[in-house]
């Protein structure tokens, strides 16, 4: 571990620095040799899909087809460290609470099944049957199987996400909150009423053609770096990309590709970003309305395509014109000519792609920004033809598929007339919990059991003291995982930790060897099949321990649980008659690269109420104020973190090394407030329901807009009141959380 320092670094992203840090990644877990020969197969055909983010892979047959955040992901996995019961029996459950969340997750992969012991207050080694036997016990002990709450986290394959909702609904709920109600909910609301699909509807090859990229509220340097491939290829042949984003992040600033041997041996670098705008904290809605009026205003609209296939635009029209521009510069912090000068680059280009992350949904009129950003494009008509449309990129590996295979809690009623019909059974129809409804349910006593696929969601959700009080209330809390984390230690009254098979490994089933399917970010499903021994033969599949957990709860089910699991393409034959898209899954799968699933609007096609695109207005101001505090906080995501799991205590490119409890100001806002760079601060934010507080933060002068403070997630998740969330999406507004400094108590020590 690196002693706490705080210094610029002035280099570009990737570069010799990527390499060095991805060595080291493989080192600190034992693997040099093993791991980089994983590595080779990550990403390729006939190998595995990286378990770290969504985004397509350019060429299955390239030789390097990862990143170095891949790099860590897939040596936390594959690590030669193992979690075994002597570990357990020398660590109470108390102890354990008291470290780290990177020191936690160090301790290598678990082996085996384990049920906690009040007694000891230890986990205790349990068989499989009998943990099984346990769940099935709680779960039909409850009066309603409403009272069982469901979580899946994005990386599940579609074969065991597939499994698993179709266990839930034949247990008899809709109670299946996922990771996506934390991250791109708003943007599945807001296109599925456009254009009728909540996906984007661009493919790798329109980054190739398109003539401008817009970025908003992304750091692709650290979240998916691979990305920054395509944008350096993009810039290099003259493509204007134009980033928004309140923070200066150096991947959107320059890059040196370290799969460019001139980049590596002559230190060349591309200058990715054309144009780069800081707007305010939630300031994105205003400019993109800022946008849209000049572009109404020179008329740069394309007027065929509005009257062939959008409806709306005489009420977008009227709106948007009406916003005046002074609204416009304060509530975006950006001037009329930096705005004009970003739509001269929109107008000017024929094919615009807009890709957005977790800084556009994380607000309460999140939204409401990406229908305008919609409506932008729309103006244009740029969606449907090559090099142009939206491109909502997201997080975790298979976060798009498991929506695609029916985890979500409010399922069309024509997916679950397919799944009943296919499986001889009735499906539940009242919606579920999403993720805040279901903390909600679990407070209050009236969710019993809690069942998490993959994640950790103690540290993922919001409101971390209420979140931890909610699943301290449950009967029975159980995680299926690969190592150990927050959310083992924030348990029920009976908890079980599932050790499961990581995505590299073989996976052995009665029929031999399997490999499972994930969808990207851009709708490609592959293959991904494991090359290396599991870290322990007491190890379960995720398909394997749905099937097993559905045998012991559902005793009169009609589906052949075993049967399914003993060769996958069995399951994929099932999911090609439920899932529309996935015809011949068997065989498309098998094509080199897998195959693309249909988006109707790449044909003009918009599946909406009306059966065209819908262009819909957005009032500038709603009238809903939000709570009013000297800072606007966002939660980002250090260099060395992939969501919740933390490799490292670094954050090589805002200059921080060995710190996590930290906050990003501007130089002004520490002179107004008489502080100084390393001084600890306290955070406080508000809601209705009181104060909330997190203590021991070192301030870091920073580019970032004056009033705008930055912080690292999970560490301020206790500042985000579990009520806030956005409109109509419900995912919790973790880039706007109204906050005020006070300084920390004399002797309080940063960490």
């Amino acid at each position: 571990m690196s002693d706490p320092v705080i210094k610029r670094y002035d280099k570009a992203a990737g570069g010799w620095d990527s390499l060095k840090r991805s060595y080291q990644a493989l080192r600190d877990e034992g693997i040099v040799g093993a791991g980089a020969r994983a590595m080779l197969r990550t990403n390729q055909d006939h190998g595995f899909d990286c378990p770290g983010c969504a985004w397509p892979d350019r060429n299955p047959n390239s030789t390097f087809e990862f990143c170095e955040n891949g790099v860590k992901a897939v040596a936390a996995e594959a690590t030669a460290k193992r979690l075994t019961r002597d570990f357990f029996a020398q660590h109470t459950v108390t102890q354990l609470s008291g470290q780290d969340d990177f020191w936690l997750e160090a301790q290598g992969r678990l082996t085996e099944p384990m049920r906690y012991d009040a007694t000891s207050d230890r986990y205790v080694p349990v068989l499989w049957d009998e943990a099984f036997a346990l769940v099935a016990a709680r779960l039909n002990a409850l009066d309603s199987p409403d009272r069982a709450v469901f979580y899946t986290s994005g990386r599940t394959s579609n074969e065991a996400a597939f499994l698993y909702q179709l266990f839930i609904r034949e247990f008899g709920t809709n109670n299946l909150p996922d990771c996506s109600n934390l991250c791109h909910e708003a943007s599945g609301v807001a296109l599925t009423e456009q254009i009728g699909s909540g996906k984007g509807s661009v493919t790798l090859e329109d980054f190739e053609q398109a003539e401008a990229i817009f970025v908003f509220g992304q750091n692709p340097g650290t979240n998916h770096p691979r990305m920054l491939g395509e944008l350096r290829a993009a810039a290099k042949r003259g493509c204007r990309i134009v980033v928004f984003n309140p923070l200066r992040e150096r991947g959107l600033e320059r890059f040196a590709h370290p799969q460019s041997p001139s980049d590596m041996l002559l230190g060349t670098q591309t200058e990715i970003a054309s144009r780069y705008f800081q707007p305010r904290i939630g300031g994105d809605l205003a400019l993109l309305i800022g946008l849209a009026k000049i572009v109404l205003e020179r008329d740069a609209i394309d007027h065929d395509f509005i009257t062939q296939c959008c409806d709306g635009f005489d009420a977008l029209r009227e709106s948007v014109l009406a916003a005046n521009w002074a609204d416009i510069e304060a509530d975006s912090g950006l001037s009329r000519a930096a705005i004009d000068d970003a739509a001269q680059v929109y107008i000017d280009s024929p094919a615009t792609i807009v890709c957005w992350g977790m800084g556009i949904t994380q607000h309460r009129r999140s939204v409401a920004t990406i229908q305008m950003l919609m409506n932008l494009l729309l103006l244009r008509g740029n969606i449907g033809k090559p090099g142009a449309g939206p491109c909502p990129v997201r997080g975790h590996s298979n976060v798009q598929g498991d929506r695609t295979m029916g985890i979500y809690e409010k399922p069309a009623p024509e997916f679950l007339d397919r799944l009943g019909a296919e499986f001889g059974f009735a499906p539940p129809r009242p919606p579920g919990f999403d993720v805040v409804a279901a903390i909600d349910a679990m407070a209050t006593g009236e969710a019993r059991v809690f069942f998490a696929m993959g994640g950790n969601f103690a540290a993922a959700t919001p409101d971390t003291l209420r979140t931890a009080e909610a699943l301290r209330r449950c009967d029975l809390t159980v995680h299926v995982s690969t190592k150990l984390n927050r959310s083992h230690l924030v348990h029920g009254r009976e908890a079980l930790i599932l050790p499961c098979l990581g995505r590299s490994e073989f996976d052995e089933q009665a029929e031999g060897r399997q490999a499972v399917t994930v969808e990207d970010s851009m709708s490609m499903v592959h293959l991904s099949a494991g090359i290396r021994a599991p870290a322990s033969e007491h190890l379960l599949s995720e398909p394997a321990i749905v099937a097993r957990l559905a045998c012991a709860t559902l005793p009169a089910s009609k589906t052949p649980w075993r049967e399914l699991i003993a060769h996958y393409d069995r399951i994929r034959d099932r999911i090609a008659r439920v899932v529309p898209g996935f015809d011949d899954f068997n065989a498309r799968v098998r094509h080199p690269g897998g195959f693309h699933l249909p988006h109707p609007a790449r044909e003009r096609r918009f599946p909406t109420v009306s059966g065209r695109a819908l262009l819909v207005p957005q009032p500038l101001r709603d009238g809903t104020p939000d709570p009013a505090a000297p800072f606007r906080l966002m939660t980002v995501r250090s260099h060395d973190q992939y969501n919740t799991t933390v490799y490292g205590l670094d954050d090589r490119y805002r200059g921080v090394r060995g710190l996590r409890r930290v906050v990003f100001i501007h130089r002004e806002d520490l002179a107004m407030l008489g502080f100084s760079a390393g001084d600890c601060v306290d955070l406080h934010s508000y809601w209705h329901d009181g104060e909330r507080s997190v203590s021991g933060f070192t301030l870091v002068e920073y580019d970032i807009p004056r009033g705008n403070l930055a912080s690292y997630f999970p560490e301020t998740n206790p500042l985000v009141p579990l009520g806030s969330v956005a409109e109509r999406a419900g995912t919790p507004t973790s880039k706007s959380i109204p906050v005020r400094l006070t300084r920390s108590a004399v002797g309080t020590r940063s960490s």
